[in-house]
């Protein structure tokens, strides 16, 4: 009787954890292994990307690689997890329900942008969370010379001054001028309710960060929360208004909604916590990976963080875990002690960073250089042929960035 490796998601993670698991199971010359994989649409979102123009174009055709690699892939969306039956129920393309039993589980689901309960945010913000909302968001930009050239009109206000923020905004400038015009009086705030620009990425690259903002025109406010937000601007939590047409909400991430059906524990993102293997804890035969899971990146207390530096090495060790489980071989403990960052600083260049304490290694144009590659060419499938696809999901090939 054969069996199935069932893996939730087509993101970095939930990619990589099928062709994982698919090249352990052709090294071990098994035929009665199953590898699905249930996501809404055969293609790889390259979300890091999404404050990129042509938001639409950032997505990579998986249809061709998953046939090589012999996973099957089924279009549609799980709803239920049922652990006791080890099925999953949910809908197809066609909005027809189904039910797949499985093996072994491997929750590869991802995030989604958090949106707190702040008045109109919902229905006046912007984000360039998803595709099809980023694309909304670049209609509007592009749009913008239609409407009467006020302050409102040409500022735009960039909600939270993390790693996303940051990136978006950098960017804006020069996105509102080629839409309004180079001489258009363009202006972009960050709002950042901790007291630093970037507070996740601590003080290493912060200079760099400044500078770059500052020399690119955008500026920010610090301590200050949105409290409200409307079709002409925000109002920040001590009772300022900023007038804009366009307000982007980058402030957190939370975990997919499907990790609350499985009874483990959770760290504050809705996160699953696994063991060096990526296996829930005390849930047997299933497996979370990429933004669903909080895992021990060392010895030295550093825990994955959301991002796709993280979710290709977990989504490769992952499945390739599910697999060894299931055919009864030796598990490879996941392990991904170097840690980089490469923050794009739109036209200014970017800034690169290695380590935890994020010690800056390169900045300006030399560091956009590395940024253009990791974004047009690391990140992306590879190529669909059998044996590159095997080479590159094996869990030893570890991709720092």
């Amino acid at each position: 009787m054969s069996k199935r490796i069932l893996i939730i998601g087509a993101g970095f993670a939930g990619m990589w954890s099928a062709l994982s698991a698919a090249r352990l199971i052709d090294e071990a010359g098994r035929t009665d292994v199953e590898v699905a994989l249930i996501a809404p649409e055969p293609h790889l979102h390259v979300r890091p990307r999404l404050y990129e123009e042509g938001p639409e174009n950032m997505k990579a055709p998986l249809t061709d690689i998953f046939r090589e690699a012999g996973v099957k892939f089924v279009q549609g969306s799980v709803a239920r997890i049922d652990l006791a039956a080890h099925a999953v129920h949910g809908a197809d393309a066609n909005q027809h329900a189904f039910t797949m039993s499985y093996d072994r589980l491997v929750l590869a689901t991802g995030s989604k942008l958090f949106r707190p309960a702040i008045a109109g945010l919902a229905e006046h913000a912007f984000s360039v969370d998803q595709i099809d909302e980023a694309a909304v968001l670049e209609a509007h930009i592009r749009n913008l010379a239609q409407q009467p050239d006020t302050p409102a009109r040409n500022t735009v206000v960039v909600a939270g001054g993390g790693f996303t923020g940051i990136e978006t905004a950098a960017e804006m400038p020069a996105r509102l001028r080629a839409a309004l015009g180079e001489q258009a009086n363009v202006r972009v705030v960050v709002v950042e309710r901790n007291e630093a620009i970037g507070p996740d990425l601590g003080p290493g690259p912060r200079p760099v960060i400044e500078q770059a903002l500052s020399e690119l025109g955008v500026q920010w406010k610090l301590g200050q929360g949105v409290s409200a937000v409307d079709a002409q601007g925000v109002t920040l939590a001590d009772g300022e208004r900023i007038a804009s047409n366009t307000v982007i909400w980058t402030a957190g991430v939370r975990a997919s909604a499907l990790t609350e059906q499985i009874p483990a524990r959770r760290d504050a993102a809705g996160r699953l916590y696994v063991d060096r293997h990526l296996a829930v804890e005390g849930v047997p035969g299933v497996y979370a990976t990429g933004d669903v899971a909080s895992a021990a990146t060392d010895d030295e207390g550093n825990r994955t963080l959301m991002s796709c530096q993280h979710a290709m090495n977990l989504g490769r060790s992952a499945g390739h875990n599910a697999a060894a489980d299931l055919l009864g071989l030796d598990a490879l403990p996941y392990s991904q002690p170097k840690y980089v960052t490469c923050l794009d600083l739109g036209p200014w260049g970017a800034v690169y960073t290695e380590g935890w304490e994020r010690e800056v290694k390169m900045s300006g144009q030399e560091a956009k250089a590395l940024k253009h590659r990791i974004n047009t060419e690391w990140i992306y499938p590879p190529r669909a042929e059998r044996e590159e696809v095997f080479a590159s999901a094996d869990p030893r090939r570890i991709v720092v960035a």
